[in-house]
């Protein structure tokens, strides 16, 4: 059990790639912090962290709203007295080409999936250097390195994201805190899912593996990044793409 008697928060925890990271904490011994938007959202993994036997403590978080992140970070140092690994995982997006983009699609997607981040990690930074250490994990993209057409918005916050990770990693590393990224390619969450068939099957083709990551695959990364066995791993970018990229 990689993770036993860790304090993990995870962010965006009600689907997707978040959510397969609350379930992997679990099964590596974490206690899981899950949050979302609200808490019906939640439901279904409070549902499986229970039947898994999980140690889990869920909260309506809006990332972008710094209160309710320290509402969150505050009970659960009153319950458990640490917080070992923040997963920032929360996030949007609202895609369109730049001549056609929206000035309020533009700033929902970098106060979510930049600011959000910046929040989340300034909210943990103080329990994790007064218990001397921690790890953050940021959710970036391989569109975050390369671009995509049509994601402007997200594109300039999953690069913001890779800056960010590497700045912190460089001041907090005194504290005993690691920072790094995690960059996913394609993968089957329930939103790509809803893509038509011909649209997936382009996808699968352009992976060396022919095939779509699946939102385990990004929680196992997250598992191993925030283990002790990459303890002397910090300001990486750790692609999970299948090669999409070569």
């Amino acid at each position: 059990m990689k993770l036993k008697g860790k304090v993990g928060i995870i962010t965006g925890a009600a689907r997707g790639i978040g959510q397969a990271t609350a379930y992997q904490y679990a099964r590596e011994g974490a206690r899981v912090v899950v949050c979302d938007l609200n808490l019906e959202m939640l439901q279904e993994t409070l549902d499986e962290l229970t039947k898994m036997g999980a140690d889990k403590l869920a909260y309506e978080v809006d990332v972008t709203d710094r209160q309710t992140i320290q509402q969150m970070v505050d009970d659960v140092m009153g319950q458990w007295g640490r917080i070992d690994v923040l997963v920032n995982n929360a996030g949007i997006t609202a895609d369109a080409q730049l001549k056609k983009m929206a000035e309020a699609d533009f700033d929902k997607v970098i106060d979510i999936n930049l600011k959000g981040v910046f929040n989340c990690a300034q909210m943990v930074i103080p329990q994790m250097i007064e218990q001397g250490g921690g790890v953050i994990l940021n959710a970036s993209s391989v569109v975050g390195v390369y671009g995509n057409f049509g994601q402007t918005n997200y594109a300039a916050t999953k690069w913001g994201v890779i800056g960010m990770t590497k700045t912190w990693a460089k001041e907090l590393g005194k504290n005993g805190i690691r920072v790094n990224a995690v960059a996913p390619g394609f993968i089957l969450t329930p939103m790509v899912q809803k893509m038509p068939e011909n649209v997936l099957d382009m996808m699968k083709d352009k992976s060396p593996l022919k095939r779509l990551g699946t939102p385990e695959d990004i929680a196992h990364a997250y598992a191993w990044l925030a283990s002790d066995e990459a303890g002397f791993i910090t300001g990486t970018v750790l692609s999970v793409d299948g090669g999409v990229v070569l």
